[in-house]
């Protein structure tokens, strides 16, 4: 009996695994990844705080399948004239990777642009004077940057 028992175990374990092994990641993520990523990928502060809550979080989205990986502000320095931008840098290639794997980066590619150059300006509200001025030309020049080589 055990071995009967043992042999429909093990059958419906390989009918379990070659049903799951055809499915993509797409069929596995839910039905509203792509509204998700909208959501996290704006140009509001709501949608920056929404997106770093959620990467604090990231085993809660776990079958969403993003990819939260970063290089920050690639070969730019992460935080420029000790101006904080990394999370920002990383926000963006969230964007960017995500978008990319949607098959949708192109018509996402300006909104992203203009969302990672309102998160470095939110950046530089925090200082005043020259300082805020030094830290939104840095910001512009970031933006620029990611406008002609993103």
């Amino acid at each position: 009996m055990h071995r009967r028992l043992a042999t429909a175990l093990a059958a419906s374990a390989l009918a379990a695994v070659s049903v799951l092994g055809t499915a993509t990641a797409a069929d596995a993520a839910p039905a509203d990844k792509a509204q998700v990523l909208s959501n996290w990928t704006q140009t509001s502060a709501s949608s920056y705080n929404q997106w770093v809550a959620a990467r604090s979080n990231q085993a809660a989205w776990s079958a969403y399948q993003f990819n939260w990986s970063t290089d920050y502000c690639s070969t730019s320095p992460d935080n420029p004239f000790g101006f904080p931008f990394a999370t920002s840098c990383a926000r963006h290639d969230f964007g960017y990777r995500n978008y990319k794997a949607a098959g949708s980066f192109d018509a996402n590619k300006a909104r992203l642009d203009s969302a990672f150059y309102e998160d470095l300006k939110r950046v530089c509200a925090g200082y005043g004077g020259a300082t805020k001025t030094t830290c939104n030309s840095t910001a512009w020049t970031y933006y620029q940057a990611v406008r002609a080589f993103g």
